[in-house]
This record gives C-alpha cells, structure tokens and sequence, in this order.
C-alpha cells in the first residue's frame, strides 16, 4: 500500500479548499479500499476522525491545535465534503448516506463498525511513518466510539472519544452499549488493565445522542481507567453552552481560558502530550 506523502511543506497541497490550509492530500490503501487522507504537522501520529458532516473547518482546526503540540494530525475522509461548511440540510444529506453504509453499525448491538478495521492499518503506518512510541486517536459523534475500537491493536495509546454516538441510543440498551464486539471490548479491557492506558471520554450533560448511560457503562467496564468529561449544557449553566450542545472540541467549542470546553480540549492535547510525546521504549 503507497505512504501517503509526508507534511513539512507548510503551504500544504495546492487546490485545497482554505479551511484546510496548511494540510497536504494524499491516498492510503487498504482493505482493497483507498480514500482519501488529510495530514498536517510533524511528530507522533493522531488520527482525527470527524464527525458528520465531514472534515468541517473546525474539525481542521482542531488538527492544527494537535499539530501545534508537536504531533502529526491525520485526518481520513470517511464522509462528506473536505472543507465545507457543517449546515443542517448538507449535515442530514451526510447522515442518511451513513446510515445505510454497511461500514457503520449505527443500530446494531455488541458490533464493532466495520470501517474501524481500516482506521487501524492506517493508524499502523501512521506510526511506522511518524515515529513515537504509539499514536493517539480521536473519534466524535458518529465516529466517537472508534477510537476504543481501535485500540485492539498496540499502537493506540491515547483514545479521545468525543460524544460517541453510535448505536444510536434507541431504547435503553442501546444507551449502553459502546460500539464493541465482547472480544473487542475485552481486547481494550486488557490493555487498559495490563499498559495502564487512559480512555478520555467528553460529552455535553444534555447531549442526548451520547447518553450519560453509554459513559457510565465505560466506567463500569474500565473503572479509574476511564476519565468523564461532562460539560455542564443545563439551563442557565456558567459558560452559557446551548441546551443542544453536542460537539465538545469543534462546534460547540468555546475557545477561551476557563471555560469548560476549552479545558476539555487542553486536557486532551495534555492525553497526547503525555502518551505520544515521550521516548520511545
């Protein structure tokens, strides 16, 4: 499968739309599937996985925050158009086609999403390119739940799971459920217990598309290894998030010292600081 190519050009690759300055395009193949792949920055790999709609200007964003640590921020495109912006009718055109897209398991039960297969072998070469002593991995919304599947392989070592929406909490069971098969969930059970891995978890306390259910769940099944970040989005709350806040490092994102959602997102850029940028053992 081709490398995609490295990022130390900081205009990027010509042609991009502007919210993606500074990023270089390339394609990986794997799987027999070829997509795709954003990239911008240097250093230990995190793949930024967006939400619906796609690669939006802050999810872009947000790349260049994990860049400015000093690691290299990958971004696969799974869905929609790189670059646009996130309105409600391009956003629900975006989930209709993924909801029918055998790729993802958005109602099913015990079932680990079957593109989460190809986000490890890119997170694999990721690594084997970039260096470090593993990768990091972020998932939100729909995606929110990939980046614990992917830690069944070792090179995942700091997973952000970012209001993790999928199954789509349709009864109480799905409330719960994570988005793993038993083996998988016991895969992740494992490394958290035997490598002392942290699994970071933000979500808005009113979001009801990543239930407090699911979070309590993951307490439930990885104990002190799993940290809940729970912004406060009820009526009248200090920073004044809206009723509706979903998106915790991108849309909803209040980007000023102090409030919630910008400790949130330190306190993610820290997971990969302490995970990713040490040496190699």
């Amino acid at each position: 499968m081709p490398d995609p190519e490295p990022t130390s050009n900081p205009a990027g690759t010509p042609g991009l739309p502007q919210a993606l300055h500074g990023y270089t395009r390339s394609q990986f193949t794997a799987l027999g599937k070829t997509r795709d792949v954003y990239q911008t920055g240097s250093g230990p790999a995190v793949i930024v996985i967006s939400e619906i709609p796609g690669i939006t200007p802050k999810v872009a964003e947000f790349g260049r925050r994990v860049a400015s640590i000093g690691c290299t921020a990958i971004l696969p495109h799974l869905f929609g158009e790189p670059g646009a912006e996130p309105t409600i009718p391009y956003a629900m055109k975006v989930m209709a086609h993924a909801c029918i897209s055998r790729e993802f398991s958005t109602l099913a039960r015990g079932r680990t999403s079957p593109i989460t297969a190809w986000l490890r072998v890119l997170a694999t070469d990721a690594h084997g390119r970039c260096g470090g002593p593993g990768v990091g991995a972020v998932g939100m919304c729909l995606t929110g739940g990939f980046a614990l599947a992917m830690m069944v392989d070792d090179v995942v070592l700091a997973p952000v799971l970012s209001q993790p929406s999928l199954p789509f909490p349709l009864g109480s069971a799905r409330k719960r459920d994570l988005g793993l098969s038993d083996a998988d969930l016991s895969r992740v059970k494992q490394r958290c217990e035997d490598e002392d891995i942290c699994v970071l978890g933000l979500r808005f306390t009113g979001d009801q598309a990543a239930p407090a259910d699911r979070f309590r769940r993951l307490k439930a099944e990885l104990g002190d290894r799993f940290v809940a970040v729970e912004i406060d989005s009820s009526p009248g709350n200090p920073d004044g998030y809206r009723k509706a806040a979903h998106s915790v490092l991108t849309e909803d994102l209040k980007d000023e010292p102090g409030t919630a959602t910008r400790d949130a997102l330190d306190q993610v850029l820290t997971l990969f600081r302490e995970r990713l940028l040490v040496p190699s053992t």
